[in-house]
């Protein structure tokens, strides 16, 4: 059974940094498709970064909105995947989701369906 479990998120100002974890088991590190997703109270979910792993190999994807911002990362020994958000705006604000999609399926992007779900941890930037 594949469990998520983010944590990390907090209240921050303006141009401050935080970096949110997602505890992942039951989930095979090596070949694996995550992302983080996003949702603001109103607002569609944003699929925000992507990482595709095969074995010693990521290969990473971002939205527009946070590219040179946010960096996606996993450690395969630790079964953790990683989000360093930098320079945040208020518009960052939103649940922050980390999502796996199960590597026997096609394809890893972030418009593809992701099976499996944490339960969010709340990231608040102020002005």
């Amino acid at each position: 059974q594949v469990q998520l479990v983010e944590s990390g998120g907090g209240s921050v100002q303006a141009g401050g940094s935080l970096r949110l974890s997602c505890a992942v088991s039951g989930y095979t590190f090596s070949r694996s498709c995550m992302a983080w997703f996003r949702q603001a109270p109103g607002k569609e979910r944003e699929g925000v970064a992507l990482i595709y792993g095969r074995y010693s190999v990521s290969d990473t994807d971002y939205a527009d909105s946070v590219k040179g911002r946010f960096t996606i990362s996993q450690d395969n020994a630790k079964n953790i995947l990683y989000l360093q958000m930098g320079s945040l705006k208020p518009e960052d604000t939103a649940m922050y989701y980390c999502a796996a999609r199960s590597a026997a399926l096609p394809g890893c992007g972030l418009e593809r369906n992701f099976g499996y779900w944490g339960q969010g941890t709340q990231v608040t930037v102020s002005s």
